[in-house]
């Protein structure tokens, strides 16, 4: 069996964990040597604390950026209400970033402080 878990490179994790735990409903399950434990529904995500402009890849010269990035990886948090998990998000130093709904559901894209892009999705 092969279980899913996601990494989060942010700049402050304290600051990284208050966001996903009171804007998206996440729950702290544990410090982990420099890394925190939290978990939505099925999914753990390890929140690590790297400095910004720190080498992202040893074989690479990337740096780490928190200023907003695109990556086509991201994660989708699945709620019932979008619009109220949205107004945490941006109460809480998030972005929304404009969204689309139509028969099929809602949709917001948004990002974290730290400049991660997810989505908020009707489930």
């Amino acid at each position: 069996m092969i279980k899913l878990s996601v990494s989060i490179d942010v700049s402050n994790i304290k600051q990284a964990e208050n966001f996903y735990i009171e804007a998206l409903g996440c729950k702290k399950l544990r410090d982990q040597g420099g890394m925190s434990v939290i978990s939505v529904e099925n999914c753990d995500i390890y929140l690590q604390e790297k400095e910004a402009r720190s080498v992202a890849v040893p074989t690479e010269t990337v740096e780490r950026n928190y200023s907003r990035h695109w990556t086509p990886v991201h994660i989708d948090f699945l709620a019932e209400n979008v619009d109220e998990i949205v107004k945490r998000i941006v109460k809480l130093g998030g972005k929304h970033e404009g969204g689309e709904r139509g028969d099929w559901g809602t949709i917001a894209y948004c990002s974290d402080p730290f400049g991660n892009g997810f989505c908020v999705i009707n489930e």
